[in-house]
């Protein structure tokens, strides 16, 4: 089946503003937006193209038999299942490389955070408390110049922290699954094999990998006992990549120094998570990737690939399935 001339667009996404991004350039093709699920199912069935991330359910194919392409809002398509959509004959892309240097200034901004204790200090301003200089080395601001950073995942993500790491002077270790692939700018690169070996020399172990069988519960229990008691974890990847039972072990016991999440197993954190309370644990509701320039950036992929898919083409940016 051809794709149609005049695809009518869905932007479904609680607070991205695609609409508007795409009125602003011209909307050259007709769209609506949705603000919940529900809308969502409510009116797929009118959407040629769905531009959405956490409102996929795998049913959307079976409402909506005008769909033919999926542009996610994420990197991660871990919620889409690839044979539905092949069944259905609908097309996917992600968002990878859209938000690379967001999420990449992000993790450093958490590590940044930790280190020089700016989270503590915004504590402090909250109580109105006027910290003096420390003597305990364990509570005194410290610096990321000299100190040793494992990256995990070197996509385009990855690669960037990388840059940022060594601008700080750090000795950078990546992880990727074929190291073969090249060092990108990192000292030394390992097979995601030998993480386990290298935890001990790490300061900082930094989760930009994506959610895959081989990366779920990447980071746990034995991954905590092998890392420095001084160490810190980032975590900008997916929430499960790390098993959060342990993490939180791992904090209340002061094996590891803290942990910089911008994303949890369960998102929205529940209530009565410890995470919450915890005084080495900071956390941010996954706005890794948001800044204003986000939505042009999914929508020059989107536009591109549609006029790609016009003209019969199959070659598509980020083309998932």
């Amino acid at each position: 089946m051809s794709f149609p001339d005049k695809p009518t667009i869905c932007f479904a996404h609680v607070a991205y503003r695609g609409g508007d991004r795409f009125t602003e350039r011209g909307a050259p093709y007709p769209f609506f937006e949705v603000r919940t699920v529900e809308e969502l199912q409510a009116r797929a069935a009118e959407a040629d193209v769905l531009v959405c991330s956490g409102f996929w359910r795998n049913n959307l194919p079976e409402l909506s038999p005008r769909l033919k392409y999926v542009q996610a809002y994420s990197s991660g398509t871990d919620a889409f299942d690839r044979e539905i959509l092949k069944k259905h004959g609908v097309t996917l892309c992600n968002a990878a490389g859209t938000n690379a240097a967001a999420v990449s200034e992000h993790a450093v901004g958490l590590m940044l955070g930790m280190v020089r204790r700016l989270f503590v200090a915004r504590d402090d301003q909250h109580r109105k408390h006027w910290s003096g200089m420390k003597g305990d080395f364990a509570i005194r601001e410290d610096e990321l110049a000299g100190k040793t950073a494992i990256v995990v995942g070197m996509g385009q993500i990855g690669k960037r922290v990388i840059r940022l790491l060594k601008a700080f002077e750090m000795r950078v270790i990546g992880i990727r699954a074929n190291p073969a692939s090249g060092a990108e700018g990192a000292d030394e690169v390992h097979a995601t094999s030998e993480l386990p070996a290298l935890l001990p020399r790490a300061d900082f172990v930094v989760l930009v990998c994506p959610l895959t069988p081989e990366t779920e519960n990447l980071i746990d229990a034995e991954a905590f006992a092998l890392m420095k008691p001084g160490a810190y974890l980032v975590n900008c990847a997916r929430g499960k990549v790390v098993d959060e039972a342990a993490l939180i072990e791992a904090l209340r016991s002061n094996r590891i120094k803290g942990a910089g999440l911008d994303v949890m197993a369960v998102e929205p954190l529940p209530p009565e998570s410890p995470l919450w309370t915890l005084p080495n644990a900071f956390l941010a509701p996954h706005t890794g990737g948001e800044t204003c320039a986000f939505e042009d950036n999914v929508l020059d992929i989107m536009m591109e690939n549609i006029d790609r898919l016009k003209a019969g083409r199959t070659d598509l940016l980020n083309k998932i399935v």
